[in-house]
């Protein structure tokens, strides 16, 4: 069984549950994210795969099994 790949709107709305004070560095990012669908669109004149690289780049401070498990998620998409 083939597993379905959420869209990066439904992972920026996971991340802002479990992230309770997300990283001013990552904030831009995770914004961007909720307007996307899939990791081939562009928000504005950046690609969605770009946004996400930054997000992961700006999210160090997040911690946990549920930053692990959602990091390894968009890393997967990339």
């Amino acid at each position: 069984m083939a597993t379905e790949t959420r869209s990066l709107r439904a992972i920026a709305l996971d991340i802002y549950d479990t992230w309770p004070e997300v990283n001013y560095a990552a904030e831009p990012y995770l914004d961007a994210m909720v307007n996307l669908a899939s990791i081939d669109d562009t928000y504005g004149q950046d690609r969605a795969s770009d946004i996400a690289r930054y997000f992961l780049a700006n999210a160090g401070t997040w911690r946990g099994s549920d930053a692990r498990r959602i990091k390894a998620e968009l890393k997967g998409m990339l």
